[in-house]
C-alpha cells in the first residue's frame, strides 16, 4: 500500500477523533504518567463509563512535559474542543466522567486547558505558565497522539520529512541540514550535516547509522520521555539520515532502564516495517534500509560514542584514542554515523517544514529549539523545549514557576554530572552552547536541575564526582585514579578533616584529569568541581573553618535546644536513637554532644508550637560522654 493511501486512511481516523461523534478520552501513559497512578485513573474510567452506560474511546498518549501535574487525562466531547485535566486521582477522574460527560459541568478545578483556545471561562493550553512560552518542534506530537499508533503520526505529518527527502539528492538532504544549522543535541553540539557528510565520504560498506539513546545523565528524562511520546518522530529522522549518508543498516542503543520506551520502539519499528517504511526498496525509491534494537546495561561511559561501539561489538564499553573517529571506521570497523535521539527527530521536523522553519529560533550560532528536563527545586518540574538563547531565568521563574516557598535560587546544573553549577548572578545567561561553556558548563543532553538555599554546593560538587568515579570505565589513568581522589579530598573536606592546602589540591587535580582523561566522561568530570570552586568558593573556606553554612554535611553542624522555649514534654528525649538527651517531666532538655550522632530526630518531633530544637551551623563544644 502506498504511503499517500495509509495518509489518508490516517487523516480520516484522525478527524474522527478530534471531531467525534462518541467521546474521546486520552490518558497519559508515559513513565511519568504511570508512576503517578495513570493506570489506576484509566481503570476507574472505565468503571464509571460502563456503571453511566457511556460508550467512549479511551487513547493512550505520551508526556505532554507537565509531570508535576500527571495524571494527565485530556477528553473531547462531540461538539466540543479537547480538554486537558491534570493531578487526577481515580475518585477525581470518576467525578470528573460524571461531571462532565453527564451533566457538562466542566470542572475548571480540576481544568489544565483547553487545545486550540479558550473555552467557556477555560484558558487556551498554550497560554499557560508552562506551555506558553515553549516552542515544540522534537516534542510536536508529545502528548497529543497515540505512540503505538502509526496512524495518528501520520495524520499530523509524519513522514513528510523522509518523502521531501526522497524527491531531492542525498547532498541536497545534507545541504538542508546544514542550512538549518542543526547541532547535535546529545553534548558537544558539533554540526550535524559535517557528520553526516564525513561519514558518507568515507570510504567502504556497509555504513552504519547509529542513534545514542543511552541517557544517563542523573535528572535527565528528555530522551526517554521522547522515544515514550513520539518513537515515529525519532525513526524517520533515522531514515533521513540513512538515505543522506548511504547506510543501509540502523540501530537504535537504549538502556535497559527505559522499558516502556523500548517497547514503543519495538511496536513503531513493526508499523513501518508492515507500512512498508523499513527493508528493502522502501517505498519503491531502491532505498534498502532496516533498524534493530540493542539494550544497552546502564553505563555511563556509553553514552561516548567509541565506548557505544564497543559495546555493540559484544566488548566491555571502554572509549578508545581518536583518530580514527566512528566516521571513517566506527562499528565493526565500517564508517559510522552517531546521533542522539533528538537530533534525529530534528532532522525530521527540517525536512518537513524546511531550514528556515527551523531556524526560525535560537541564536546566530545555535539555532532551533532544545529539549530540557527541569528538575529539583523548582514548582513545575517536567519536560520542556525552548528556542536556544532563553535565558535560565525565564526558564526557571516563567516556565518552572519559581521556587517553591518562595526560596531563593543558589545554583543551577546543566549539563549532568559532566556539566557545571551556575549561580543565580549568572540567571540572565543565555541558554545556548557558547554562552554555558564560557561559564564554565555545558549544554549536554539538557538536563537541568534547580537549587534552592538549602543546597550544599560542596556536597553537591561531591554527590557528581561519587557518580562519575563510580561509572568511570578505569581505563586512562587520570580518570580512574583523578576521580577517586578528588572525590576523596571532598568527603575529608564535608567529614570536617579538611586542610587548608585542600582547595589547591582540588583544582590542580581538576585540571589533571581534564587535560589527561581520554574520553569526554573523564575530560568534563571536574566540571561541577571547578563551577563551585569558582563561583562558591566561601562555602568551602566555610567548611574548612568547622561550618556548613546550608546545614547539610552532618558533621559540620549540631543540634542544641532553647531552654526558653523548652517545655520539658519529653518528645524528643523518647525518639532519641542515642540516647543524648536527658531531662524529665517538665524539666528543661539537654543535649549530650558528644553522644549525638546529628540525625536530626529531635527536630522533626519537637512540637511546632515549641519549636526549642534548633540545627546550627558548624561543630559543637563537646561534653564528656
Amino acid at each position: 500500500m502506498s504511503l499517500n493511501i495509509l495518509r489518508q486512511q490516517a487523516e480520516a481516523e484522525w478527524e474522527a477523533v478530534v471531531h467525534p461523534s462518541l467521546p474521546q478520552i486520552f490518558i497519559g501513559t508515559s513513565t511519568c504518567g504511570e508512576a503517578a497512578g495513570a493506570g489506576r485513573v484509566r481503570r476507574a474510567i472505565e468503571e464509571k463509563l460502563v456503571e453511566l452506560g457511556i460508550s467512549a474511546t479511551i487513547h493512550r498518549t505520551g508526556c505532554l512535559g507537565e509531570c508535576w501535574r500527571e495524571p494527565l487525562v485530556d477528553i473531547i466531547k462531540p461538539g466540543s474542543p479537547r480538554i486537558t485535566y491534570h493531578s487526577l486521582t481515580p475518585e477525581k477522574a470518576s467525578e470528573l466522567i460524571a461531571d462532565y460527560l453527564v451533566n457538562g459541568l466542566l470542572r475548571p478545578d480540576l481544568a489544565l486547558g483547553v487545545w486550540g483556545g479558550g473555552y467557556d471561562g477555560l484558558p487556551a493550553l498554550d497560554t499557560t505558565a508552562m506551555l506558553g512560552p515553549q516552542k515544540r518542534r522534537a516534542l510536536r506530537n508529545a502528548g497529543i497522539i497515540d505512540p503505538e499508533n502509526i496512524r495518528h503520526y501520520l495524520a499530523r505529518g509524519g513522514y513528510r520529512g523522509l518523502e521531501r527527502a526522497l524527491s531531492l539528492s542525498p547532498d541536497e538532504v545534507i545541504c538542508e541540514i546544514e542550512q538549518a544549522g542543526l547541532r547535535g543535541r546529545g553534548g558537544a553540539g558539533f554540526p550535524t550535516a559535517w557528520k553526516w557528510r564525513l561519514c558518507r565520504e568515507a570510504e567502504g560498506a556497509p555504513k552504519h547509522l547509529i542513534c545514542n539513546a543511552d541517557e544517563g545523565d542523573p535528572g535527565a528524562f528528555m530522551n526517554r520521555a521522547l522515544l515514550e511520546s513520539d518513537p515515529h518522530a525519532v525513526l524517520e529522522g533515522m531514515l533521513v539520515g540513512a538515505y543522506a549518508i548511504g547506510a543501509d543498516r540502523g540501530y537504535i542503543y537504549v538502556r535497559e532502564e527505559y522499558p516502556l520506551a523500548t517497547r514503543r520502539l519495538e511496536i513503531a519499528l513493526e508499523q513501518m516495517r508492515d507500512s512498508g517504511l523499513l527493508g528493502r526498496d522502501i517505498l519503491g525509491t531502491g532505498l534498502d534500509f532496516d533498524i534493530k534494537l540493542v539494550r544497552g546495561a546502564g553505563a555511563f561511559v556509553c553514552g561516548e560514542e567509541t565506548a557505544l561501539i564497543a559495546s555493540m561489538e559484544g566488548y566491555r564499553g571502554l572509549p578508545r584514542t581518536r583518530p580514527p573517529f566512528p566516521a571513517s571506521s566506527g562499528l565493526w570497523g565500517k564508517p559510522t554515523n552517531i546521533n542522539n535521539v533528538e537530533t534525529w527527530a530534528q532532522a525530521a521536523y527540517i525536512l518537513a517544514a524546511g531550514a528556515e522553519a527551523f531556524r526560525e529560533y535560537g541564536t546566530e550560532q545555535s539555532k532551533g529549539t532544545k529539549t530540557l528536563s527541569l528538575a529539583g527545586d523548582v514548582r513545575h518540574t517536567g519536560l520542556i523545549e525552548v528556542p536556544l538563547g532563553t535565558a535560565l531565568s525565564d526558564i526557571i521563574y516563567t516556565i518552572g514557576g519559581g521556587i517553591p516557598g518562595d526560596r531563593s535560587v543558589k545554583a543551577v546544573q546543566t549539563g549532568g554530572p559532566s556539566g557545571g553549577c551556575l549561580p543565580a548572578s549568572l540567571l540572565a545567561l543565555p541558554v545556548d552552547y557558547e554562552s554555558l561553556a564560557q561559564a564554565g558548563s555545558i549544554m549536554g543532553s539538557g538536563s537541568m536541575v534547580v537549587m534552592d538555599e538549602r543546597s550544599c554546593m560542596v556536597d553537591i560538587a561531591r554527590y557528581f564526582l561519587t557518580f562519575t568515579e563510580a561509572e568511570s570505565c578505569g581505563k586512562c589513568t587520570p580518570c580512574r585514579l583523578g576521580t577517586r581522589q578528588m572525590r576523596s579530598v571532598l568527603d575529608d573536606i564535608v567529614a570536617g578533616n579538611g586542610k587548608a592546602t585542600d582547595l589547591e589540591v582540588l583544582a590542580h587535580l581538576a585540571q589533571s584529569v581534564r587535560k589527561g582523561a581520554l574520553c569526554g566522561l573523564g575530560q568534563s568530570a571536574p566540571n561541577p568541581l571547578l563551577t563551585t570552586l569558582k563561583y562558591f568558593r566561601e562555602e568551602y573556606e566555610a567548611h574548612l573553618d568547622g561550618r556548613c553554612p546550608s546545614l547539610v554535611c552532618s558533621a559540620l553542624v549540631h543540634f542544641e535546644i532553647t531552654t526558653e522555649k523548652c517545655a520539658g514534654c519529653g518528645v524528643c528525649l523518647r525518639v532519641c536513637p542515642s540516647e543524648a538527651i536527658s531531662g524529665g517531666r517538665g524539666v528543661k532538655h539537654v543535649i549530650n554532644q558528644a553522644k549525638c550522632t546529628r540525625c536530626g530526630q529531635c527536630l522533626k518531633a519537637c512540637p511546632m508550637r515549641f519549636s526549642a530544637v534548633g540545627k546550627i551551623a558548624g561543630r559543637a563544644v563537646r561534653e564528656d560522654a
